[in-house]
């Protein structure tokens, strides 16, 4: 159709890579490019940490659950919401900071729109990315090895190298259980993920020779049976961060 939509039609995560540095002018225009992204008011309330340290960017591996390929990928790039900067703008006008739940969702799809005119720019560059949400396993840590302030966490992690592998292409869910028109369709969700389970099933199978014979519903069910990282709310409070 047109080469962006081609580009993000093309879409792969990519889980292992070349042992190679980005050009510096490549990091910057991947995060210039994230700076161009929609803003709440204007806030541009995150912060990104590039990670090209060696021994640091091991550390990070092991924290998001021994993932080599943040330890292998040339730029591994930490997207913080970041309410300390807005705190210091308030007060150096003499004003308390007042933040909440709104503050906090506000800093949190800033750094994700950031991340993702980010995974755009690398990947029009040549590149893969992978987002790591593993950074939020141990997020103290993270916070501790970054040396990130109080109001700032981090919301992810998003590996940029060059690719070392061509991994096929995996289906998502169809358009009926994504967009609705004018009202929202529980009925033509149904039957999306229906319609989906039966793509992912054959999928799994071919992709493992049989070995995974599963569909993504029952992926969904498995993973949500169970309460997953209930530390977030007592480190998101222990940061600094209010929710009212």
């Amino acid at each position: 159709m047109n080469p962006t939509i081609d580009l993000l039609r093309n879409h792969r995560s990519i889980r292992k890579y070349k042992e190679a540095a980005l050009p510096e002018a490549h990091t910057e225009a991947i995060i210039s490019s994230a700076q161009m992204a929609s803003t709440s008011s204007n806030v541009q309330a995150y912060s990104i940490i590039g990670v090209t340290d060696s021994a640091l960017k091991k550390e990070l591996a092991q924290l998001a659950g021994n993932q080599a390929y943040v330890e292998q990928c040339g730029l591994f790039l930490v997207f913080c919401a970041d309410l300390h900067k807005l705190k210091g703008a308030t007060e150096q006008h003499g004003q308390t900071f007042h933040h909440n739940t709104e503050s906090f969702i506000v800093a949190t799809v800033d750094a994700a729109l950031a991340a993702q005119n980010a995974a755009v720019a690398a990947e029009s560059l040549g590149y893969g990315i992978c987002y790591i949400g593993g950074i939020r396993n141990k997020p103290q840590e993270v916070c501790e090895a970054l040396s990130l302030p109080e109001l700032v966490y981090p919301v992810f992690g998003m590996c940029v190298g060059v690719p070392d592998q061509e991994p096929s292409y995996r289906p998502r869910l169809p358009m009926q259980a994504v967009y609705h028109q004018n009202a929202y369709n529980a009925e033509q969700v149904a039957q999306g993920i229906q319609q989906y389970d039966d793509t992912m099933y054959k999928y799994y199978q071919e992709r493992t020779n049989g070995q995974t014979l599963t569909t993504w519903s029952k992926g969904i069910a498995d993973k949500y049976a169970k309460p997953g990282r209930a530390h977030i709310m007592p480190f998101l409070k222990a940061r600094g961060y209010r929710f009212e």
